[in-house]
């Protein structure tokens, strides 16, 4: 289809609007003819921003999982382990915020849309002092934790400490239902604390 010759909506609009729909339909009923009631304009004029809609949910990913996701603000040094934590949990603040998006994740996330990112978070570990080698096993294995972790927990409902695992009997699962009640931290805090156990288990194995 041919794109209009004057744009009648910015692209970053069209991006926003689409979370909004998303936020609060749910991603099933989003489509562009939704989208471009939404904006008041009709569809074709979409095409002017976007070749279809499969991009507009890349941008989609590309806002929630990088544009809203705050950078630390640490200097490099030896407690870089923390600037990840921090990020992370940014990360998943951003996430959680739309929930309802983040499915988009697993099929409109290219890793290569984020590689000056990953350039940036290289050098941070090469200035402080982090073995080359161990850049990419941390990288990757913060992106697979990260979006795994959060995306698993966007999927459900929020839970309490004493329900991280629902359903648990305790006549049946007496152990499971001890640890439970011995668990002292939130669904946040363990998420954060599996985080910098993984970054300073690197770093151990390494030495």
């Amino acid at each position: 289809m041919a794109r209009p010759s004057k744009p009648l909506i910015s692209r970053d609009a069209a991006v926003k609007a689409s979370i909004d729909i998303i936020d609060t339909e749910g991603l099933d009923a989003f489509s562009l003819p939704k989208l471009a009631k939404h904006l008041g304009v009709r569809a074709p004029s979409l095409y002017h921003h976007f070749a279809d809609k499969n991009e507009i949910l890349v941008e989609v990913a590309k806002y929630i999982a990088g544009t809203t996701v705050a950078t630390p603000r640490r200097r490099p040094g030896p407690d870089w382990p923390e600037f990840f934590v921090a990020l992370a949990l940014n990360f998943r603040q951003s996430i959680l915020r739309h929930r309802n998006a983040a499915p988009v994740l697993l099929q409109h996330l290219p890793r290569d849309l984020f590689v000056a990112t990953y350039e940036d978070t290289a050098r941070f570990l090469l200035e402080s002092d982090v073995p080359t080698e161990l850049h990419v096993r941390i990288l990757d294995g913060m992106e697979t934790m990260a979006i795994g972790a959060v995306l698993m927990e966007a999927m459900r409902k929020p839970r309490t400490k004493s329900t991280i695992f629902p359903n648990v009997d305790p006549e049946s699962q007496p152990l499971l239902s001890a640890a439970l009640a011995s668990n002292e931290l939130t669904q946040k805090q363990l998420f954060e604390e599996t985080v910098r156990s993984f970054l300073h288990g690197v770093i151990r194995d390494h030495l």
